[in-house]
């Protein structure tokens, strides 16, 4: 892929997430791409699977929003340097609503092919967001 057609993957990737558009989002991804995500808990396989864990987030934070802060792209790997931030009023992963904001920063580390992402690794404080949005206590330091 050239450097353009990963820049414009990455802007598309921005705009389904921003939209909380799971169709548009799972379909930036191969039918076999595989994200290692802390949501799920592990690794995660195919669209359906990648569709879940949007979803998840989408109905969790139906006011979320992902800004890219930076792009570095070397050869068919991509890394995305951005934050979400959103107000947990759907309840993420089915646990009841707290109506409390988060700020979340995040990183994106991509392999592309053909158009597509075929593996992905998104790295940020999981154990921070549910803190941020009152799931789990944290002691004062």
């Amino acid at each position: 892929m050239t450097r353009q057609q990963i820049e414009d993957l990455v802007a598309r990737r921005e705009r389904a997430i921003n939209q909380r558009d799971t169709a548009a989002f799972a379909a930036l991804y191969a039918e076999d791409a595989v994200i290692e995500s802390p949501t799920a808990g592990g690794t995660v396989q195919g669209r359906p699977a990648i569709a879940k864990i949007a979803d998840a987030w989408f109905s969790g934070f139906p006011d979320m929003k992902f800004r890219s802060r930076s792009l570095l792209i070397d050869g068919d790997q991509a890394v995305t340097v951005g934050e979400m931030h959103g107000t947990d009023s759907g309840g993420f992963m089915d646990l009841p609503p707290t109506n409390k904001p988060f700020l979340l920063q995040i990183v994106f580390l991509s392999k592309v092919k053909d158009g597509l992402i075929v593996h992905e690794q998104p790295i940020y404080d999981f154990t921070g967001l549910l803190i941020q949005i009152g799931v789990l206590k944290a002691k004062p330091v």
